[in-house]
């Protein structure tokens, strides 16, 4: 389905400032337990804005908290059957949640069905302390009773538009565009 670009809604530049707001707002609210926070992106942009928080968090505090991506697949609604994942697919977490803050990170956030599913496959591997979920780019239009803790930007939507979060990791770009289903 082809495309039509309307505008650019982020460059590197507020995208970077983002994160590092976010970054700040994830230690003010997580200031008691700073070390047990744990970062994991959903699958595909989501893993790389995980790592770009790690970062920064280790640039403030001095301690990276533990980062790992999650593949949602096996637990989406509307993509698979429900209650298709068994316990042989479940998320290969390289590090224990057990007792962690768990931060969900992603790019978009639009019918609240992948932080859904993200939560689900986070709590078969184990019971952390909390979950939070930040999202870069909140669209709106939910389906579920979602919302992030922490987000980059609002963008009201149409559901024919269409918001692209570019990363240089899988695009080549930095930068976040909104576009219309042509």
């Amino acid at each position: 389905m082809p495309i039509k670009e309307k505008t650019v809604l982020m460059d590197g530049v507020s995208i970077d400032r983002a994160l590092v707001r976010i970054s700040h707002q994830i230690l003010e609210k997580n200031t008691d337990d700073a070390e047990d926070i744990c970062l994991l992106g959903i699958k595909t942009r989501g893993e790389f804005l995980a790592e770009r928080i790690a970062d920064n968090i280790e640039n403030i505090i001095g301690v990276r908290p533990s980062v790992s991506s999650l593949d949602i697949t096996e637990f989406r609604d509307d993509i698979a059957a429900p209650g298709q994942a068994t316990n042989d697919q479940l998320p290969g977490i390289p590090f224990p949640v057990e007792g962690k803050t768990v931060i969900l990170c992603d790019d978009v956030i639009y019918t609240g069905r992948s932080a859904r599913a993200a939560m689900e496959a986070v709590i078969r591997t184990g019971r952390p302390a909390r979950i939070q979920f930040f999202a870069l780019i909140d669209r709106g239009h939910r389906e579920l009773p979602i919302r992030p803790d922490y987000i980059g930007k609002n963008v009201p939507t149409s559901r024919s538009e269409i918001i692209s979060v570019c990363l240089p990791e899988t695009d080549g770009e930095y930068c976040v565009k909104l576009g219309e289903r042509e």
